[in-house]
């Protein structure tokens, strides 16, 4: 695996390091050492997998309070999102930026989201599967969110979400 941290400290991109052949290719797309060798929590407890029949389908922005605050990694398998990350930790000198790329079942990216960050997608494609490995178990105590066009944040958005849950879109307004 390849890990390149990105703008916002602890967030990584992970690319496959393939080994290709007439077969076609193999890589691994975890392991644990490596992971760790780049200072990255590899703990991995709840597997969850998203699917969306219809593009521009907005999901987020989440993420857990602490004590259960989670790492993701994030890998779309089936189609194609624009994925966000928000820093929402407040002592951070990046607090309240974002960050967001581009993830395919074609390119096999891997978005790596430390504890701390609100996390969300808009799906680019209709059928499309997002597949997350998670540090912590999900609580519904510690459960938050923010708006998707929050403006603490304005996040760039790729196109107009068409389809948005009821929750995410009485999300409250994220207080600086």
């Amino acid at each position: 695996m390849k890990f390149k941290e990105l703008e916002l400290p602890g967030a990584y991109v992970i690319d496959l390091q393939k080994i290709e052949d007439q077969r076609g290719f193999f890589a691994r797309a975890f392991c644990r050492n490596e992971f760790e060798q780049n200072g990255l929590n590899a703990t991995l407890v709840q597997c969850n997998i998203s699917y969306n029949p219809v593009e521009a389908t907005l999901r987020g922005m989440h993420y857990q309070a602490p004590p259960y605050g989670e790492v993701k990694s994030v890998r779309c398998t089936a189609g194609a999102i624009y994925d966000v990350i928000v820093d929402v930790r407040r002592h951070s000198h990046t607090y309240c930026k974002w960050i967001g790329i581009e993830l395919t079942a074609s390119n096999r990216r891997m978005l790596y989201v430390p504890e701390g960050f609100a996390h969300g997608y808009l799906t680019l494609t209709s059928e499309t599967e997002v597949f997350y490995q998670v540090s912590e178990c999900y609580r519904p105590e510690a459960e938050r969110g923010a708006r998707w066009d929050d403006p603490a944040f304005r996040i760039e958005w790729p196109m107009k979400p068409k389809m948005l849950s009821l929750k995410d879109a009485a999300h409250p307004i994220f207080v600086k």
